[in-house]
């Protein structure tokens, strides 16, 4: 109709997926719903919305990299001739303008192949974890490395690069990015408000599973593309082996025979959660916001060691790896 569509997955969100769809159909764009597996009534919800749904086929294995893959090819079944595709989650909600500011940019930028803006937590305040997640989402503004997943593509590069790696549980967008960017697009942040997002994260259970699922991306990312030039993600994996594995291990194990002066080893995390801190604060942050950001990321460490052996692990014995999931029922 107008050179765009949108594409919507999600699972048992309930009133975000609602505010989703409420923020995107009705505004002359073609929508595609892919649900996988929903048990709370999601895809009657999005059918009497007006969004094209699609059931993802349970019996194979569900990434979020495949929903987005399958809604993108119904969306070229639907509309041929679509060139720009908003790819949104179920739990964020498009913020009013965000489309025409997007692909203004892709008017006058031949060479971007992706554009985002951005993300804010709905409800920043409602738990520490809510509010992490807001930190996370403050990206700097200007070309990029990766995208997240909100954001708009162009359907011929998405399409030249074969889409989303179905196969991955975890960290699929910026694999995306690196495939893009090295078929010669750019990925461009622009600073506009993009999507509104409700991670509703309340329970230390939650942010634990989330950073183990980061872990198990990271050292995904990195067998995949740690070799020059990309080194994708390799520092990150190279500091949860130490801060996530060694040092704790070592601080153990010499524990007994060292009547437990290794202990004092255990000091370096606090020099670190300072130095993070320190680092973010002179980017801007408060220093309550800067601590508690800093304490995060080291506490963070250790369930992201166990994601990545669990990538490891997975790899080693050839099993491939269930979802990872953290997000409860609305």
């Amino acid at each position: 109709m107008n050179g765009l569509g949108v594409v919507v997955i999600g699972r048992n969100e309930g009133e975000r997926l609602r505010r989703c769809m409420n923020s995107v159909i009705g505004r002359g764009y073609t929508v595609v719903y892919v649900d996988s597996g929903s048990t709370d009534g999601s895809t009657d919800v999005a059918r009497r919305l007006g969004a094209e749904v699609v059931e993802l086929d349970m019996a194979l294995p569900f990434t979020m990299a495949r929903g987005r893959n399958v809604g993108f090819y119904k969306l070229l079944e639907l509309e041929p001739e679509v060139r720009l595709v908003q790819f949104v989650d179920g739990d964020c909600e498009l913020v009013d303008g965000w489309i025409e500011r997007a692909r203004a940019v892709f008017e006058s930028r031949p060479d971007v192949t992706v554009v985002c803006g951005r993300r804010r937590e709905r409800y920043p305040d409602q738990s520490i974890y809510n509010r992490l997640a807001d930190f996370e989402w403050n990206s700097p503004i200007g070309e990029s490395k990766y995208c997240g997943g909100d954001a708009m593509m162009r359907i011929d590069s998405f399409r030249q690069v074969g889409g989303y790696n179905p196969t991955l549980i975890a960290g699929e967008e910026p694999e995306l990015c690196i495939r893009l960017r090295q078929n010669g697009g750019k990925i461009l942040r622009i600073d506009a408000e993009m999507t509104l997002h409700d991670i509703a994260m309340t329970r230390f259970g939650q942010f634990w599973k989330r950073t183990e699922r980061a872990g198990y991306a990271f050292a995904e990312g990195a067998a995949m593309h740690g070799a020059v030039p990309e080194r994708h993600w390799v520092n990150h994996v190279r500091s949860i082996i130490y801060w996530g594995i060694a040092l704790p291990v070592v601080i153990l194990v010499l524990a007994l025979p060292t009547r437990g002066a290794s202990l004092l080893l255990g000091l370096a995390y606090p020099l670190q959660i300072f130095r993070v801190a320190r680092r973010f604060h002179a980017g801007g942050m408060r220093w309550p916001d800067s601590w508690l950001y800093g304490g995060a990321c080291m506490l963070g460490r250790i369930p992201n060691a166990v994601g990545a052996i669990r990538y490891w692990y997975s790899r080693l014995i050839g099993r491939r790896q269930a979802l990872i999931e953290y997000k409860t029922n609305s």
